[in-house]
């Protein structure tokens, strides 16, 4: 079997999750199966829920992973969906791997590539929004939105400006073509970030792991182990924020003179004083895997 994505902080990853109680692991997104699978060869006693929203990745990590069907139960749809529906289970572990695979990327036809003659970034093919309805629909004002919030791009007035005034866009070779005409930019691709905001928009990533975030919490499962990887800046900095706000002892208000909440109201440990990214040796067999963070918590035995 040809693998077409190779999983970010791989050992990390099995490290992590090496003195968890429960009985399973859920990844939260399986993707194409590559940690999932190192999961379960390393740990025999344990049993995995794979979720994604991608119906090719799915199809693909069931056939990956049926040496050890018996050990695997596969959910279609957007995790934060899920995650609540588990409760009732011995869950050991979570984990997410925030981000586009390497297939959807090189994919053509999925319309993320910068060449690609479709414009479209929907994780979820099912869904009825993508990238073309949205850089050919959204208002000047939601466009800079986007632009500034998701791609943190400096010059979002003057992007969202240019496409406003050259759409409709019917491809993404199109757009990206227009963008590098008149933006420069010496590292990347001048429309990488634009390419981030799109993506983020269309699959409401950031909301996304927000809700991941607080139904995990929301589980309130002791020893629960969560390991969370993230590939920019937006999706880090929410990840550092809720594992910092669950490790706080005090819960007051920054303004009280002192402390009332009883000062004991921490649910558990950040695992990863930083974030553990790729080394040298990672990075040039998968430089994908450059801007990868892995954040790790655990939650207070109750």
């Amino acid at each position: 079997m040809k693998i077409p994505h190779i999983p970010v902080l791989l050992d990390e990853i099995v490290e992590v999750f090496k003195d968890i109680k429960g009985e399973y692991i859920v990844d939260c997104t399986v993707g194409y199966g590559g940690h999932s699978e190192a999961l379960l060869k390393r740990y025999p006693d344990k049993k995995l829920i794979c979720i994604d929203q991608d119906d090719e990745a799915l199809k693909f990590s069931k056939a990956r992973l049926a040496p050890f069907k018996d050990r695997v139960i596969f959910k279609k749809g957007r995790f934060s969906s899920h995650i609540s529906q588990l409760k009732e289970l011995d869950i050991g572990g979570i984990l997410a791997d925030i981000g586009v695979s390497s297939l959807q990327l090189d994919q053509a036809d999925r319309g993320f590539r910068f060449d690609s003659n479709r414009l479209d970034m929907r994780m979820d093919t099912n869904i009825n929004f993508d990238a073309k309805q949205l850089i050919n629909s959204y208002t000047q004002s939601d466009l800079q939105r986007v632009l500034k919030e998701y791609g943190q791009i400096r010059e979002y007035k003057k992007m969202a400006s240019l496409i406003i005034q050259n759409r409709p866009f019917d491809s993404a070779k199109e757009l990206s073509s227009l963008i590098a005409k008149h933006f420069r930019s010496s590292k990347i691709h001048p429309a990488t970030l634009l390419f981030q905001a799109l993506r983020i928009e269309v699959n409401d990533e950031i909301g996304e792991l927000r809700r991941l975030l607080q139904s995990i919490k929301n589980l309130n499962i002791s020893n629960l182990v969560v390991a969370i990887i993230s590939f920019h800046s937006l999706e880090d900095k929410e990840v550092k924020s809720a594992f910092k706000e669950w490790s706080q002892n005090c819960i007051c208000p920054k303004e009280a003179i002192k402390c009332e909440c009883g000062g004991d109201s921490s649910l558990g440990k950040i695992l990863t004083k930083k974030p553990i990214t790729p080394t040298g040796e990672e990075i040039a067999n998968n430089p994908r895997s450059r801007s990868s963070k892995l954040r790790a918590f655990r939650f207070a035995d109750r």
